[in-house]
Order: C-alpha cells, then sequence, then structure tokens
C-alpha cells in the first residue's frame, strides 16, 4: 500500500584497492541496445562536464555521508564515484551495457572497488533489506515503470536507510517551459534512452510510501530541463 508519510517541500533555493566485478543480466530493454546505445555513453561523458561541475556540491553534500552498501541505478559512466565516502561497499545497476567501458576506467583512475551489474531497476536482484542506501541521478525520467523502481527501491533498503536522488523534472503547469518540454518529449524519448522530460517525479517519490521525504526544487543551468530536484527519502 502506498502512503505519503512526512514529506518535507523546500523552495528553490579513497576507497579499498582497485576490484572490478561485473555481473551480466537478461533484465536489460532494446532502448540498451544497438547504435543509440553505443553512442549515448560518449555523448553522456562530453556534454556533462558543465553541468557535473555545477551540481558538484550538491552531490558532495549529499553522497559524502553514505555508508556501508550502497546502491547506484542507472550510474551511467561512473560521474558519481568521487563523491562516495572511503569504504563504502558499493553495488551499480546499469542497463545500457555500453556505460560499462567508460565507468570500470573511471573506478581504476580513481582506486575503487565496484561491483558493476547489468540490469534494469524495476527489477533489482538483489536480496530484501540488504541495502543501506541507494542514489539515483537523473535516471527517473528514463525508467519505464517509475512506481515499480520506487518499490524494488524501498524493498532492497534496510530500515532506516535512505534514498538519495537528484532529478530533472516537469516544469510547472501551464508554462511555457511544459509545454516545450511535451513537445520535445519523442525526440528526447528516442535520443536519449527513454527520457521524459515532463514527469512529475516529486509526486512519485512523495507517495510512495516513504517514512520521511525531504524535497528541494530548484533549477540548473540547462534547456529544457532545467527544473530539478534533490532530496532524501527514508525508508
Amino acid at each position: 500500500m502506498r502512503s505519503s508519510g512526512k514529506v518535507h517541500w523546500y523552495a528553490m533555493s579513497e576507497f579499498a584497492p582497485v576490484s572490478i566485478e561485473t555481473t551480466n543480466s537478461p533484465n536489460t530493454s532494446a532502448k540498451h541496445t544497438g547504435l543509440r546505445a553505443r553512442i549515448f555513453p560518449l555523448l553522456l561523458a562530453k556534454a556533462n562536464a558543465r553541468y557535473e561541475r555545477w551540481i558538484a556540491a550538491r552531490k558532495r553534500q549529499l553522497f559524502s555521508e553514505l555508508r556501508g552498501r550502497v546502491l547506484e541505478i542507472g550510474p551511467g559512466v561512473g560521474v558519481n564515484l568521487r563523491y562516495y565516502a572511503a569504504g563504502v561497499h558499493w553495488i551499480g545497476i546499469e542497463p545500457n551495457p555500453y556505460m560499462q567501458g567508460p565507468l570500470l576506467k573511471e573506478a581504476g583512475k580513481r582506486g575503487l572497488h565496484v561491483d558493476l551489474r547489468t540490469g534494469i531497476a524495476e527489477r533489482i536482484e538483489l536480496p530484501d533489506q540488504s541495502m543501506d542506501a541507494v542514489v539515483s541521478t537523473l535516471v527517473l525520467c528514463s525508467v519505464e515503470d517509475m512506481d515499480r523502481v520506487l518499490q524494488e527501491i524501498q524493498r532492497i533498503l534496510k530500515p532506516g536507510g535512505r534514498y538519495v536522488f537528484i532529478e530533472h523534472v516537469a516544469a510547472p503547469r501551464g508554462t511555457w517551459l511544459r509545454h516545450l518540454q511535451r513537445l520535445v518529449r519523442p525526440v528526447l524519448t528516442f535520443f536519449a534512452e527513454g527520457c521524459h522530460p515532463d514527469r512529475e517525479t516529486w509526486n512519485e517519490i512523495a507517495t510512495a510510501g516513504f517514512r520521511d521525504v525531504k524535497i528541494e526544487h530548484f533549477r540548473a543551468p540547462l534547456p529544457v530541463v532545467s527544473p530539478h530536484i534533490a532530496g532524501v527519502a527514508i525508508r
């Protein structure tokens, strides 16, 4: 049963020596195969540099205190690896197998232990209550079933565990930007691995059944997907 729990809204305002494990899974989608899936990691690595510099302070604040077993869903090319504290047991679930090369290169450069698995967030192959934290950044825009993903996150989190997120979301209804997001949605969905720029993701997180949810709304220096949220949901 879904319940809103307690929701707080905010206005705009080194690891162990290198050890890399990879696990493949049949839980992948057609959108993560073929030429588009091969090209997307290259575009992502090139295009995100400016954004990552801008968002770095917020990521550092959210991720640096995470401890224990941490699952990152959709880690892409590994841009978040630099923010985790020493000793974290990091597991990644990435549906695009062509992301693995850049991510493992980043992990090797930073001397990190990573357990990288190919799979989708709607079916996370981990035991119940086995994770201390789950992280997603710019992921919920492209999953096929957000409700199922949020339920999976709660299933694998230990009681009191944290779901930490940064996501781009829909602009306010009735605005020109919301209209533009609807217009470009088919293009982004096709070229950006299923991205939907007009999802009201904050509502989904707030009503997913977490015990406590803190969400901040802010704007990023990006076209079309500038509305963002960041926060923490406690199981």
